[in-house]
């Protein structure tokens, strides 16, 4: 499993051979059937699972490019239209034909196609026969004629009639119901998902980050505030951080060149600012992602696989769900506590709005979980149904720290955890990362008695499974901000109070 965070033409079918009037039947030829066409993200950082099966090693896809389709492929059609030397339909036969028997192994094609013998009279049609004496024109194909000329004759005069019906119609009562007399209008209210998508997409950005290498991908953003503030994920924008280059693009169709101005590889949020900014700029408005419920309607926007402006809708399907994903870039991993929707969400989508129904940003798009083989045999995969988001309190927090500083500022107990398996909770480790004390001295878990082997097993009301689930709970609050630790200690346990600290940077 693993983590987001996306013709050739059939020449015509031959045309039946001409078979003359009243063909004996011991001479005619099975006319051969027309062809069937043919059928013309990366590795997560170590990390422990829940004991329920709710937290899992993901994998964080970057955006793609949209494919590049062929116009046509082998033995397609000529794109001018003309049909290759060779198929149908055949030369015309000539004026009287004379119809040979091809002979064993003849070709029912006249230039010599699939089925063609050594015969000398290959290249007719069907068997040999007597063209019959013209007859009266008395007979049969007078009455032919008539019939025809009455059927012309009865087709005129219907439709005559019907369109003086018609006409005559339209002063009268219809049992028909069209909109302009019902008073109905083609105007989307502003709650429906049409009324929503019309008013959030010009608030939104698709982005393109390139290196000096070359390398980059595409995502999405959203505005932020009228200065040219974008927010959307550090992944997105990871590979133009060091002088690369960085664009913004508006369903409009307006470019603009941008900046970073400061990205959060932990909490996998970036902000970067639009250069020579409009000042027309809409920003979207930011909803409460506390008070989101599971089975809201939810509506993402984004770009998957390089689709620009794609609007997808969903439900939130999970709340508080641990993610953890890398950018593949280094060690360090992003760590959230998600809002899971089934909104389709895919390479691409990242750092795009996830709204809710009345069109309030509720969280960014930042992850999918989806199957290994990736979409079509590629290495990106598709939505499966799982996205993840980071709940837009948390991203409106950083952005603005960034913002203010061009620095993320992090929540901390500080120590160390156990990030494997098994622990039945966040093991606080016996040795600390490249050698230092597990538990900080002086830090808000030394202060509250917290010491190496220790379980912690609720963070307030939240049950904590592993060392990602905590990471990710602390990084919903903001230092300073007071919380219970529940924790376990020689198969006893203890509850304490403590005030979380701040780490400022990603190192």
């Amino acid at each position: 499993m693993s983590t987001e965070n996306e013709g050739t033409a059939v020449p015509p079918a031959p045309s039946a051979p001409p078979v003359p009037v009243d063909a004996p039947t011991a001479s005619a030829r099975q006319e051969p059937a027309a062809p069937h066409a043919g059928a013309p993200t990366t590795p997560l950082p170590p990390s422990s699972p829940s004991a329920s099966g709710a937290h899992q090693e993901q994998q964080l896809v970057h955006a793609g490019q949209a494919p590049a389709y062929a116009a046509a492929g082998p033995g397609g059609t000529p794109q001018d239209g003309s049909a290759p030397q060779g198929a149908w339909p055949p030369p015309p036969p000539p004026a009287t034909p004379s119809y040979a028997d091809p002979g064993s192994g003849g070709s029912p094609y006249s230039d010599g196609g699939p089925g063609s013998g050594s015969g000398g009279a290959g290249d007719a049609w069907g068997a040999a026969y007597q063209q019959p004496e013209p007859k009266p024109r008395s007979g049969r194909g007078g009455l032919v004629a008539a019939v025809l000329v009455a059927a012309l004759v009865a087709g005129g005069l219907g439709g005559g009639l019907g369109y003086t019906l018609a006409k005559n119609d339209d002063n009268s009562s219809s049992t028909t119901v069209s909109a302009s007399d019902s008073g109905g209008s083609v105007k989307r209210d502003p709650g429906t998902v049409a009324g929503v998508a019309a008013k959030a997409l010009p608030s939104t950005v698709t982005i393109q980050a390139e290196s000096n290498s070359g390398e980059g991908g595409t995502g999405t953003g959203f505005v932020f505030d009228t200065e040219g503030h974008i927010v959307t994920n550090n992944h997105v924008v990871a590979d133009a951080v060091d002088g690369g280059k960085l664009t913004a693009t508006f369903p409009s169709g307006k470019k603009y060149d941008a900046e970073v101005v400061g990205h959060a590889q932990g909490y996998d949020v970036a902000v970067i600012k639009l250069k020579n900014a409009p000042s027309d700029l809409k920003p979207l408005t930011l909803g409460d992602s506390e008070k989101v419920a599971v089975g809201d309607s939810t509506i993402a926007i984004g770009a998957p696989f390089g689709l620009s402006n794609t609007v997808t809708t969903g439900i939130i399907s999970a709340k508080n769900r641990p993610v953890a994903s890398s950018d593949g870039t280094g060690s360090n991993a992003s760590y959230m506590s998600a809002l899971q929707t089934d909104a389709s969400i895919n390479p691409g989508n990242s750092g795009g709005p996830l709204l809710d129904a009345q069109g309030n940003v509720i969280g960014v798009n930042s992850a999918i979980q989806s199957s290994g083989g990736g979409l079509g045999g590629t290495s990106q995969s598709g939505s499966i149904g799982l996205g993840f988001a980071i709940p837009i309190n948390q991203a409106k927090y950083v952005a603005q720290q960034l913002i203010k500083t061009g620095k993320p500022v992090y929540a901390k107990i500080g120590a160390s955890v156990s990030l494997e398996d098994g622990t039945g909770g966040a093991q606080i480790t016996e040795q600390g990362a490249s050698g230092s004390d597990p538990v900080e001295s002086g830090g808000p878990a030394a202060k509250a008695g917290l010491k190496p082997g220790d379980v912690i097993t609720k963070l307030d009301d939240r049950v904590i499974d592993s060392g990602p689930t905590l990471i990710g709970e602390i990084w919903t609050h903001q230092p300073g901000d007071k919380v219970t630790i529940t924790y376990e200690r020689g198969g006893k346990t203890h509850t304490v109070e403590l005030t979380l600290g701040s780490r400022t940077g990603d190192s």
